[in-house]
């Protein structure tokens, strides 16, 4: 017989921005080479996991329009599994905040809360860098949440420089579409040769979102999202979602165009997951 655990306190999986995107090549895999930075938010989807003894993998309750097969949640539980020899199983429940095809990161936060938690309620004992390279096979952002920092990133987004970002909110808006990554990156349009910059040029603002002009292009809803925003918005990702920056929470909530769905999220260098890490292995959790 299984056994499951009661309902537990939960683990985040934050979402994240990238505050800017630049395609710097196409390599011979497929992939595109890209340098990037990941600003970390303080919001974002939640799991509860129930550890069983049976070995099985279940979803407390489905994803709407999300199959198992495709479901992050499971196939990470599936390959931690299969990776580690874990006999023990999980009972899975993802409470959903973020936009599916949104730009936060939305499935790969949640992936990386998976490997992270089970990591730690099987015991299986896995390094963070072993568990960030699990992640990749699920998705290139899968590792930034793995390692739990702000990061600038290059490659396919897997070599990471933890940065210190200034404090800053962001209002973030989620225009009611869904962009498909590979949609995005398989466009004939999209600019493949942007020329490589340095962290200072970053600093200096000296940056884009290479993938924002063929989104707007073809998604007109993001478009008025950038046009709500005017100067101070831009895309994340591959989109949909457009995010503006403020100094404060309330100057934030107060930028919210009216009629619109979106968060007010504060900045972090370190994500909650580490915190709630902390927690379970202290017996706080």
């Amino acid at each position: 017989m299984a056994a499951a655990t009661g309902r537990d306190r939960p683990w985040p999986a934050p979402a994240k921005l990238n505050l800017f995107l630049h395609v710097t090549g196409r390599r011979a895999d497929g992939y595109h080479d890209l340098q990037t930075v990941f600003q970390l938010l303080d919001r974002g989807d939640e799991l509860h996991f129930g550890v069983r003894d049976d070995g099985r993998i279940r979803r407390r309750r489905p994803l709407a329009g999300v199959a198992d097969a495709h479901d992050l949640c499971l196939r990470a539980a599936r390959l931690l599994q299969t990776a580690t020899g874990a006999r023990h199983g999980a009972d899975i429940e993802l409470v959903k905040r973020l936009p599916l095809g949104g730009g936060l990161g939305g499935g790969s936060s949640d992936a990386a809360t998976t490997l992270v938690a089970l990591n730690a309620l099987w015991g299986t004992g896995l390094r963070p860098d072993e568990l960030a390279t699990l992640g990749r096979r699920l998705g290139a952002d899968v590792p930034v949440f793995v390692h739990g920092r702000s990061a600038w990133a290059e490659g396919v987004g897997e070599r990471l420089t933890p940065l210190t970002l200034a404090p800053r909110w962001y209002l973030v808006l989620f225009p009611e579409c869904h962009v498909a990554t590979a949609e995005i990156f398989d466009a004939p349009e999209l600019t493949r040769d942007s020329k490589p910059i340095t962290i200072p040029d970053f600093l200096a603002g000296r940056t884009r979102n290479d993938c924002e002009a063929v989104v707007a292009a073809r998604y007109p809803q993001v478009a008025e999202a950038l046009r709500q925003l005017a100067r101070a918005g831009r895309m994340s990702g591959t989109g949909a979602c457009v995010f503006a920056a403020f100094d404060d929470a309330a100057a934030a909530r107060r930028a919210l165009p009216a009629g619109w769905r979106g968060l007010v999220a504060r900045g972090v260098d370190r994500s909650p997951l580490l915190d709630r890490l902390e927690a379970q292995r202290s017996g706080a959790a």
